[in-house]
């Protein structure tokens, strides 16, 4: 059967494969460098770390849940938003590619040091922690950042194409309306990637600390 909207997408994926394979790339160096990092720590500032880490679990045991899932709903979607927001921003901009650039390689920076400095403290443990903790959240914010970087670039670079090759005849108003689009998309899936951190992830790692502090 013929779907255009699918179509639509294979197509605009094959004139961009060059940005999307960037920003992969971009997001996979900032992954390295976070274990990089962690690595280069010494052995007093991997321990500094750990304590504020222990403290934190120690909490959890001892005084139940020190902030509530809705809590940790909301606040994830709303710094999510408030992400994805300024990623629009920046789109907008002339001067906002380069912070394209590193927010999508913090992106992967923080994920890269998190699960390397919980793999290098708590060995097997650790890596366990990080996929229950860590990954299922991730499994949804990952492909929405690295669309989010993709298409603000894309619509960045047709801002400088504009400005600089006058035969450049393209109109802004449609690829516009079509960030705004693909952005409002990828916030209702932040919303879903949201609930599976308070209410999944979350519940997994309290248990996991039950167990670790038993």
């Amino acid at each position: 059967m013929y779907n255009p909207s699918h179509n639509l997408i294979i197509g605009h994926i094959k004139r961009h494969t060059t940005i999307y394979v960037f920003t992969i790339i971009l997001f996979l160096t900032g992954i390295v460098f976070g274990a990089i990092l962690v690595n280069s720590m010494d052995f007093v500032q991997k321990q500094n770390l750990f304590f504020y880490l222990e403290r934190f679990f120690t909490q959890q045991t001892n005084d139940g849940e020190v902030i509530s899932r809705q809590d940790i709903f909301i606040r994830s979607l709303l710094y999510h938003i408030k992400y994805l927001s300024f990623m629009i921003l920046l789109a907008l901009s002339m001067i906002g590619l380069p912070i394209i650039w590193i927010m999508v390689f913090m992106k992967g920076f923080v994920v890269g040091f998190s699960v390397g400095f919980m793999v290098s403290q708590l060995q097997g443990q650790g890596l366990l922690l990080s996929a229950i903790s860590i990954a299922p959240q991730n499994l949804l914010i990952i492909p929405i950042y690295i669309i989010a970087g993709s298409v603000s670039m894309i619509f960045s670079i047709g801002l400088w194409q504009k400005l600089f090759f006058k035969h450049h005849h393209q109109e802004i108003l449609p690829p516009f309306i079509r960030l705004l689009i693909i952005f409002a998309i990828l916030m209702v899936f932040t919303a879903l990637a949201a609930l599976m951190e308070a209410y999944l992830s979350n519940t997994l790692m309290l248990e996991w600390i039950k167990r670790y502090n038993g």
